[in-house]
């Protein structure tokens, strides 16, 4: 689990881990642990993480883990994918009143 020089799990939290899952979530982490570079994106602050791992000893030791030698970035924005799909609407209705306008006869 170490070969591998940047793990990145994405969107931790989105569906809640059986208690298996957990457990090897928590056998990754362990693993690579001062080994090799992990990040992890989540949209749920720490404190809600034993909603999503099941037992509060396990998502502890498993914090306790990947915070120890860690950058935490916490971005409170707007989602990129929301703005983005909200940029491409207003263009599309702002092309379709353009074209709007150039069809009018003279």
């Amino acid at each position: 689990m170490t070969n591998v020089k940047l793990l990145i799990i994405d969107e931790l939290g989105y569906v809640p881990f059986t208690a298996v899952g957990s457990e090897l979530l928590f056998e990754v982490f362990s693993r690579r642990y001062e080994h090799a570079a992990t990040l992890v994106t989540s949209n749920l602050p720490f404190d809600e993480w034993t909603s999503v791992l099941g037992s509060e000893r396990l998502t502890g030791a498993l914090l306790d883990r990947l915070t120890h030698h860690v950058h935490i970035l916490e971005m409170n924005g707007e989602s990129y994918r929301l703005a983005t799909s909200k940029k491409r609407h207003k263009q599309a209705t702002q092309s379709k009143s353009t074209e709007k306008e150039n069809l009018k006869p003279i």
